[in-house]
């Protein structure tokens, strides 16, 4: 049996190839333009949610790295607050040296005992210390400052991360891992009530400043020299600590960058099209399609009958 071919089959086969190549030329082209393998997600489905779950990992990590940006900087600014607070307090030290001499007369003394005071509202005035607008030693009370300059030694802010019991300003630094960033100023510098041998800074700071006034010699050379070197020991105790958190963040910042960049290496492998790859089938196809326009064009060429129409 003989099927016979008609000018329109021929036609419409020939219009149909031309149109086949002209979409593979034109998903080429606009994948060498964009770059990208896949342009919608019927390009291909699975890679189009495996990309979906990449750019997730990636939203999260970055908001962790932002997080972890945040603790640093409190962190910074809490180091510089107890650095200044250090050296108030060596300062106090030279001068409570030089105040329990016994060649310091009681004149000198109260000159030494007005710095003393200067220096305390100085601590003072270093612990109201605030990153972002938050004080960074008033525990969870950031919108409070920790103490008030004068004769009020009263601590205004909560406790709350002094205690591991107790939850404190917390920063989400991993996936389920939150990190305690706060200090309680009141763990150095105390409330003004306790004991000043117990190394909070402001009673020991009070009480130095009495016993200069007072020409009290002895207990300047005895009681408050040990005093203040307990306060010093707390106050470097709290200083390595916040060192060891600022490590950690340290720490989890690179291992976070590390993440965006093996996950940003997974997404363009996923997504980010093979340029010489997509280049060379563009130049092929290109070429395929011109010569299948000379190829149909002298297939369906018109005939006498199509001009008696």
């Amino acid at each position: 049996m003989y099927t016979r071919v008609t000018t329109g089959m021929t036609q419409r086969s020939v219009l149909s190839d031309l149109n086949t190549l002209s979409s593979r030329l034109a998903a080429t082209q606009s994948k060498a333009a964009s770059g990208k393998q896949i342009t919608r997600p019927s390009d291909d489905p699975f890679g189009t949610g495996r990309a979906m779950a990449l750019r997730a990992s990636l939203a999260t990590n970055q908001q962790y790295q932002g997080n972890v940006e945040d603790a640093q900087g409190w962190q910074n600014a809490t180091e510089a607050a107890l650095a200044s607070i250090t050296q108030y307090v060596n300062r106090a030290h030279d001068l409570l040296v030089q105040g329990g001499s016994d060649t310091t007369d009681p004149t000198d003394r109260k000159a030494l005992a007005s710095e003393i005071d200067e220096i305390i509202n100085g601590v003072k005035e270093t612990a109201n210390a605030d990153y972002a607008g938050r004080y960074v030693l008033s525990g969870t009370a950031t919108n409070v400052p920790p103490y008030k300059v004068g004769a009020d030694d009263t601590y205004y802010g909560d406790d709350a991360g002094l205690d591991p019991a107790v939850p404190g300003v917390l920063r989400e630094i991993g996936p389920g891992v939150s990190m305690s960033i706060n200090t309680v100023g009141r763990e150095i510098l105390g409330d003004g009530t306790g004991d000043p041998s117990g190394g909070q800074l402001l009673s020991q700071l009070r009480a130095i400043s009495d016993h200069l006034k007072t020409d009290d010699g002895a207990s300047l050379r005895t009681t408050d020299i040990a005093g203040l070197k307990n306060t010093l020991n707390t106050l470097l105790g709290v200083r390595a600590r916040n060192g060891a958190q600022t490590n950690r963040l340290d720490a989890a910042a690179s291992r976070l960058q590390d993440l965006e960049q093996a996950t940003t290496e997974q997404l363009s492998n996923v997504e980010d099209a093979d340029l010489s790859k997509t280049l060379i089938d563009f130049n092929s196809q290109s070429t395929a399609y011109q010569a299948a326009l000379k190829a149909g064009a002298n297939l369906v060429q018109q005939s006498l009958m199509d001009f008696l129409r």
